[in-house]
């Protein structure tokens, strides 16, 4: 595993089009590119290994009559092309609750996954703080699965959770009513940002809890919409100075729409990435 003190050691940068420029791990949310993918699995994959990125995090788990599957394909041929292409399958954004938790997880560490990420919270469920307490008590239950098979389950965050509601911040809620050992956590930096909070007083709060970050800028102006990662509002030196306290291994460039061209806006994330130091 790369730790984030791993991801300091120097870069070796080809501005021009980025294919392999870095040394550093620097993985991708494969929600970005899913109509991509539904185009064309493998060229997809292909291109996103020419950019240089090299770690994945999935979003196409799935069940079908051949049992469970990565964007259609079992998790060892999903393991094998990521691992042939010199990435690696570091985690699975994957809904899933109890009654099926070890059959899930079991397919994640075929595929060769190290975590398994709640991905989003239904609106059934955040109504009320009681809601977000349950939820809390609820998701140590799916954690403790997770390790049973060799886990680590991690929940991410939307901009809903720090909406204050009866005088308190829900994703604290959630925090307090989880076990920190168990229930890690993939901070969303960009959609904490719109909600208003600042995600150092997280760290400050809650050390070592963020394990896993999802980067992404934001737009500087009223709609304050998605962008590449360096193109924006998002103070990134500041973040990364904190990343050590945030516990945080692992990050995924992301980006949930774009209105422009996405293999330029994640060939543009990555250079940025590649080319600064303190990342």
């Amino acid at each position: 595993m790369i730790t984030a003190g791993a991801m300091t050691v120097p870069s070796m940068i080809s501005c021009g089009g980025g294919a392999k420029a870095s040394k550093k791990e620097i993985g991708l949310q494969m929600y970005t590119v899913r109509e991509q993918l539904t185009a064309d699995f493998d060229g997809t994959m292909k291109k996103l290994a020419a950019i240089g990125y090299n770690s994945m995090e999935a979003a196409g788990f799935s069940k079908s009559g051949a049992g469970y599957q990565f964007y259609g394909k079992s998790p060892k041929d999903y393991s094998k092309m990521l691992n042939d292409l010199g990435m690696s399958p570091i985690s699975s954004h994957t809904v899933f609750e109890l009654e099926t938790a070890d059959a899930v997880c079991a397919a994640h560490v075929e595929a060769g996954c190290k975590y398994i990420v709640y991905p989003f919270l239904p609106e059934q469920y955040r109504q009320n703080l009681d809601g977000y307490k349950s939820t809390g008590e609820r998701l140590t239950k799916l954690a403790e699965a997770a390790k049973r098979n060799g886990l680590q389950f991690a929940y991410h965050n939307h901009n809903f959770e720090y909406t204050e509601m009866e005088g308190q911040v829900p994703m604290d809620v959630m925090l307090a009513n989880s076990d920190p050992t168990l229930v890690k956590m993939e901070l969303d930096i960009y959609w904490i940002v719109k909600a208003g909070k600042d995600p150092l007083a997280y760290f400050d709060k809650y050390p070592g809890r963020f394990e896993l970050w999802h980067i992404k800028d934001m737009t500087n102006d009223e709609e304050k919409f998605f962008a590449p990662v360096g193109s924006g509002t998002i103070d990134w030196a500041k973040i990364f100075a904190a990343r050590e306290k945030s516990g945080m291994k692992h990050f995924f460039v992301e980006e949930d729409k774009t209105k422009g061209d996405v293999w330029e806006d994640i060939t543009k994330s990555y250079n940025f990435v590649a080319n600064a130091k303190y990342i």
